[in-house]
């Protein structure tokens, strides 16, 4: 167990991983080693894991061997396992870019949440097909401090409260969650994202990510903001028949969300690997004992 593994660093719109390649899934991370390494200060630091393994190797991705070689092993910063992220994928796709097992173009990558797929531009922006919103009914607002709005519940395999407010700085320090109501619309908590109008089809947001506070950047919640622009804006695609695109800008930086007339979003933005190189197991080993 002392000889030392690899490791990459990267990140989406700030969104940032831990990458550990492991083809045969030969690597044993438990949760206190993935919390270890994603540790902000006694370790290499990250918002989440990205432990990247053929699917024909990873009992969990085995089924979809056939629809994607590569299984997106995600763990959250605090070791426990998560289904997907929209901006880790991104992340997990140049990744496999850069170790040369993938070109640009399209290719698909097993994740817990079923076959994303995923597409490389010539640009260097990676475009993600992140699936479908849905709208749970019923009225629900949020708060800070005196000011209360309504918001809009989307769901986009996790749930989300969408307000648009007239200043950013409304949310506050966002170290809590905002409270909401009524509770019986997110029994499990909500990520919660406060949002401004920047220009036509151009908005800005910052998010409350439930057990995380604020972060930089939430791919799903950007996805879930352009959903609740398009039905304030009148641009809904299955009422229009055309696609509605927005520009969302986060802390992190920008990315841009299409939903189709089918209903299926794709979330577009940047994925850059930062750093490589070596993990003392010793040191990993002592730090999750």
């Amino acid at each position: 167990m002392s000889t030392p593994i690899a490791f990459l660093k990267g990140h989406g719109t700030e969104n940032d991983f831990v990458i550990i390649p492991d083809p045969d899934n030969a690597i044993d991370l438990p949760p206190a080693a993935v919390a270890a390494l994603c540790d902000r200060r006694a370790g290499l630091g990250g918002d989440g894991l990205l432990h990247v393994v053929r699917s024909a190797a990873h009992p969990e991705a085995k089924a979809m061997a056939a629809d994607a070689e590569w299984f997106m092993d995600y763990r959250n910063g605090d070791g426990s396992i998560a289904e997907m992220c929209g901006n880790g994928v991104r992340v997990f796709a140049r990744y496999l870019q850069r170790a040369g097992h993938v070109t640009e173009g399209d290719l698909a990558v097993a994740t817990r949440g079923g076959v994303k797929t995923v597409h490389i531009d010539k640009d260097g922006d990676v475009t993600v097909g992140m699936g479908r919103a849905r709208l749970p009914e019923g009225d629900v607002t949020v708060s800070v401090g005196e000011r209360s709005w309504p918001a809009r519940n989307v769901n986009m395999g996790n749930p989300h409260a969408v307000a648009f407010v007239d200043d950013l700085a409304h949310a506050g320090t966002l170290y809590s969650a905002p409270p909401f109501s009524p509770a019986s619309a997110y029994p499990d908590g909500v990520n919660v994202e406060f949002v401004v109008d920047r220009g036509p089809a151009h908005v800005a947001m910052r998010v409350h990510e439930r057990g995380s506070g604020e972060t930089r950047s939430c791919g799903t919640g950007a996805c879930a903001v352009a959903v609740a622009a398009a039905r304030r804006d009148g641009t809904d695609p299955a009422v229009t028949g055309t696609p509605a695109t927005y520009t969302v800008d986060v802390p992190g930086g920008t990315l841009v969300i299409t939903e189709r007339p089918d209903g299926e979003i794709e979330m577009t933005g940047p994925a850059v690997i930062v750093a490589e190189g070596l993990i003392d197991m010793d040191w990993l080993e002592n730090a999750a004992s």
